[in-house]
């Protein structure tokens, strides 16, 4: 299954109506929701959620997540992310006066968003339940055989996948393929590691399914997003781009 993509993230006061499901998508931006009323659910890339009025949650760029809303509603502040944040491995954290950031953003969403920084403060994640745990192997390098996670946990392999996208929109095996495919473009546009390597590293049959993989995920190829970081000059992967 392939996400619903949504190219902007849309910036400014977002409201969810009560009981909303809004399907596993994607951004192409990196940006941060701040709860201002309400709650939800997020299940992404990341991990699984339960959010409040003062959570906030740190998307970084081509990450595809679902959100059920509960049935009061809720109200959401969204800004860019925060340069100083790109980095961070917390995606789920506090702020301590999301009114302020409310009024800053109403004059200034860059300001807000820097305001956002001095404010966030990173909180321990949680597994929910098995869904969890299984996310987060299948964000691991290595490959996982699904049958045997199964027996391991206790889980009886007939419910894995139904209750997998139950949970996160989206089967296993599509789930792996996204954050695999998340893993080799952060490779790529840090620089330097060959392309070739990078595949082999990530388990990819070869390079062209990387390439594949790669443009479906973010709609250019591993050689388009090279050509962009700076000062990385590789003959060995200029030559085995092929685009």
């Amino acid at each position: 299954m392939r996400s619903h993509r949504f190219a902007d993230a849309p910036l400014g006061l977002l409201d969810h109506h009560p009981h909303e499901l809004r399907a596993r998508h994607c951004h192409d931006d990196a940006f941060v929701a701040v709860v201002l009323e309400g709650g939800y659910q997020e299940a992404g890339d990341e991990g699984r959620f339960d959010v409040r009025p003062g959570d906030a949650l740190i998307h970084h760029p081509f990450e595809s997540h679902l959100d059920r809303v509960e049935a009061k509603g809720a109200r959401v502040l969204v800004l860019g992310l925060p340069a100083e944040l790109a980095a961070t491995p917390h995606v789920r954290g506090r702020v301590g006066d999301p009114d302020a950031l409310v009024r800053i953003a109403a004059r200034d969403p860059q300001a807000a968003a820097a305001a956002f920084a001095e404010q966030f403060a990173a909180t321990p994640d949680a597994a929910l339940d098995w869904p969890d745990l299984l996310a987060r192997d299948l964000c691991g390098h290595a490959p996982i055989r699904l049958g045997e996670w199964a027996e391991r946990t206790g889980v009886r392999a007939e419910t894995l996948s139904r209750g997998f996208r139950a949970a996160y929109g989206c089967t296993p095996k599509a789930f792996r393929a996204d954050a695999r495919a998340r893993a080799a473009l952060a490779a790529i546009r840090a620089g330097g590691e060959p392309l070739s390597d990078i595949a082999h590293r990530l388990h990819f049959t070869d390079q062209a399914h990387m390439t594949h993989a790669v443009a479906r995920l973010s709609g250019a190829t591993p050689g388009a997003w090279r050509r962009k970081v700076p000062d990385v000059k590789s003959i060995q992967d200029t030559a085995d781009l092929g685009v």
